[in-house]
């Protein structure tokens, strides 16, 4: 198991460019197999999840090439029907989390498909009811398979999926994106009302069409897909990730820096940049560019009434469920206090013991809610020894260790390497001390 020592306490400075957007990448890549053309995709991130996915791909017989750093070419014209059917496969789907993404455009272009309980972060439970549901919809039968320990999804023989309306019980990413990838061959006309809208499954809405599907009312929560016989080869470039982009944010208010993130595509943030200046954070549009500059002070905005403020997750355009971790970090280092409020997962501020071990003033006040007492750095974290749960929670302390006093470490850093490409060089660029063991 490999770990980070980090010696806190440096300031920043320099410029930093995001990496490519790794939800999006997921669900891109999982699309290629819908057409037996080639499909390039560019600005890929070249993370563990991400990584592994394309392993995942190579293994069912798509061809990869991999032009220069983050650009891949895949062609899934010679697919090994039998292997996507075996225990290896399915055991290899269970230990990743993206890869249930592969299951919509199995479905639909061989008409099976395995969809086990999904691995990744450990951030309590996570739904798979809306992806199936979707399925079962469009005509698939579903079975749970014991032997495999997953559900298996097939198009009864002489039959095919047939697009119908839906209305989702939740507004999920995934589900979203699961589903208009199937639609896409299905006969007829889908209409999925509580549609997911964030930038990811638009992008991935605009590469569809591009390979030749018929999509309506991409950025809405309603959308219309009429399906067609077949798809082909398109070119797509993913977006910059947005949960990295807040991070940084994150990082530079958390020590007291002045940095430039480039390239943000500032008109897919939402309303990342409103929430961070409710903290407190000047920051500044400089055409495409984040400006952050340094403070010595942090001020936590209140209400109208005068009441605490509240950040929430929420669907898109609200807040990502992802950036809550590093946000509740920043603010023990702000003036003032927030409430943090994570609705979608139940687990994942169970980290924070870590920073009141820290010196961290938070109340947990259950799984899903807690109050950060800023202390505008009139008293600086304590170094100390952690171990990351999942992604978020893992930069959350890696933020929390670079401004501590001393040398922290961090183990399980596998976790932090899932979602951000080498994390450790692009942090010691901007003068980090960070030193990589094992």
């Amino acid at each position: 198991m490999s770990s980070f020592v980090i010696e806190g306490g440096h300031r920043l400075s320099g410029t930093i460019r995001p990496q490519g957007a790794k939800n999006e990448a997921l669900q891109v890549i999982s699309a290629i197999l819908l057409t037996g053309e080639k499909v390039t995709i560019s600005n890929v991130p070249e993370i563990l999840d991400i990584r592994n996915l394309i392993l995942l791909l190579e293994s069912m017989g798509v061809k990869v090439t991999r032009h220069e750093k983050g650009v891949y070419t895949f062609q899934a014209d010679e697919i090994d029907t039998d292997y996507i059917s075996s225990v290896d496969f399915v055991g290899k789907c269970a230990k990743l989390r993206g890869s249930v993404m592969v299951v919509g455009p199995l479905l639909a272009r061989f008409g099976h498909a395995y969809f086990p309980k999904p691995g990744g972060d450990q951030i309590g439970r996570r739904r798979v009811d809306t992806h199936i549901l979707g399925f079962m919809n469009l005509g698939a039968s579903q079975e749970y398979d014991n032997d495999r320990k997953a559900f298996y999804l097939h198009v009864p023989e002489g039959k095919s999926l047939e697009g119908r309306y839906m209305l989702l019980d939740e507004a999920s990413v995934t589900g979203t994106a699961n589903i208009v990838m199937a639609a896409c061959l299905a006969k007829g006309v889908t209409t999925i009302y509580n549609a997911a809208c964030e930038p990811y499954v638009q992008q991935l809405c605009r590469m569809l069409v591009k390979m030749g599907a018929k999509i309506d009312g991409i950025g809405s929560n309603l959308l219309t897909i009429t399906g067609v016989e077949s798809l082909g080869g398109a070119e797509h470039r993913i977006l910059p990730d947005m949960i990295e982009i807040g991070s940084f944010i994150a990082l530079a208010a958390m020590n007291r820096s002045s940095i430039t993130i480039k390239d943000v595509a500032w008109d897919e943030l939402g309303m990342i940049p409103e929430v961070f200046r409710k903290l407190g954070v000047n920051l500044e549009r400089r055409g495409d560019d984040i400006f952050i500059p340094e403070q010595e002070s942090y001020v936590i905005d209140s209400f109208l009434d005068g009441s605490i403020l509240n950040v929430a997750d929420a669907p898109w355009p609200g807040l990502s469920p992802d950036l809550l971790s590093v946000i509740l970090v920043m603010a023990t280092q702000c003036k003032g206090s927030v409430l943090i409020h994570q609705k979608m997962f139940e687990s994942r501020l169970f980290f924070v013991d870590k920073l009141i071990d820290m010196g961290a003033q938070i109340i947990l006040c259950d799984p899903h809610r807690a109050v950060v007492i800023g202390n505008d750095n009139r008293y600086q974290l304590r170094a100390g020894k952690m171990s990351s749960p999942d992604i978020r929670a893992g930069i959350a302390m890696l933020i929390a260790a670079m401004s501590a006093k001393g040398t922290s470490v961090i183990s399980n850093i596998e976790q932090i390497d899932r979602g951000y490409e080498e994390i450790d060089v692009r942090l010691n660029a901007l003068g980090a001390r960070i030193t990589r063991q094992g």
